[in-house]
């Protein structure tokens, strides 16, 4: 156990949301060092949420060979669940807000969807993944991507600004869900949608497991379940919801924590803001 401070969700014992960050903020920073030193990122060892190696890769994820070759080296860091633009059907000329976008492969994707005409802002709570970001665009030369310091639960954008909200891995890293649906309604505009990957949970954890930093910041213990997310997103004010389990992620899911033995989904989730 750690000694990182806990605190009690009802009869469940959690990491305490400030520790939790902080493990989350310590873990990607890292990482993003990490991938600095080593130019294959995290990629040659499977999927970031683990320290173990792993076939895994980016392809399993959903991304094809075309995806793959269209970013230049060093925005892949394997570090998602799925492809969030598999889903968003983005069109030419959408603006997009990509909630964590780490070193930014989901964000250069989704630029070249939009086209020019299109804008694409990353927003991601760790200085080092925004300064990695930030150089992937020139390595890239993505003229219509940008890529902003801030925590997902306070987006630092303009209300209703945003027509896609796609996000990949991330929001279950969040102590604090509920707003972070909230503030990504907030910022889309009357008829935007959001198309998350992300993880959700189909079992019961231990408490010690959600009150350990590190299984927290791998994507393992902060998941919720498929009824906590919808009761969210309603609150929030989506409506149109659909959440997909896709039942082949636990493949590489049960890698992320063997301590654990549990299954976890990764899913595919979108639903729309209620037009004005």
């Amino acid at each position: 156990m750690s000694d990182e401070p806990t605190a009690v969700a009802g009869e469940r014992e959690t990491l305490d949301p400030a520790a939790q960050r902080r493990a989350v903020r310590n873990r990607y920073a890292r990482i993003a060092t990490d991938s600095e030193e080593n130019a294959d990122g995290c990629t040659d060892s499977g999927n970031c949420c683990t320290d173990e190696s792993s076939p895994s890769g980016s392809q399993e994820l959903g991304y094809d060979d075309a995806d793959l070759n269209a970013v230049a080296e060093g925005a892949d860091l394997g570090l998602g669940c799925g492809n969030p633009n598999a889903i968003a059907s983005l069109d030419s000329g959408e603006w997009v807000l990509d909630l964590g976008s780490g070193a930014g492969f989901d964000c250069f994707l989704a630029a070249r969807a939009v086209g020019e005409s299109g804008q694409v802002i990353g927003v991601d709570m760790t200085h080092e993944m925004v300064e990695k970001a930030r150089g992937n665009v020139v390595k890239n030369d993505a003229t219509n991507v940008e890529f902003r310091l801030g925590e997902i639960e306070h987006l630092p954008v303009s209300d209703e600004t945003d027509d896609v909200v796609i996000s990949n891995c991330v929001i279950t890293l969040s102590p604090t869900k509920a707003q972070v649906f909230r503030d990504a309604y907030r910022v889309l505009r009357p008829g935007g949608r959001l198309a998350i990957s992300d993880v959700v949970m189909t079992a019961s954890l231990p408490d010690e497991s959600r009150a350990d930093p590190e299984s927290v910041a791998a994507c393992v213990s902060g998941a919720s379940t498929v009824d906590e997310l919808r009761a969210m997103l309603d609150d929030a004010g989506f409506h149109d919801v659909g959440i997909t389990p896709k039942e082949e992620s636990e493949e590489f899911t049960r890698e992320w924590d063997e301590r654990i033995d549990i299954e976890r989904d990764a899913s595919r989730l979108s639903l729309r803001r209620e037009p004005a």
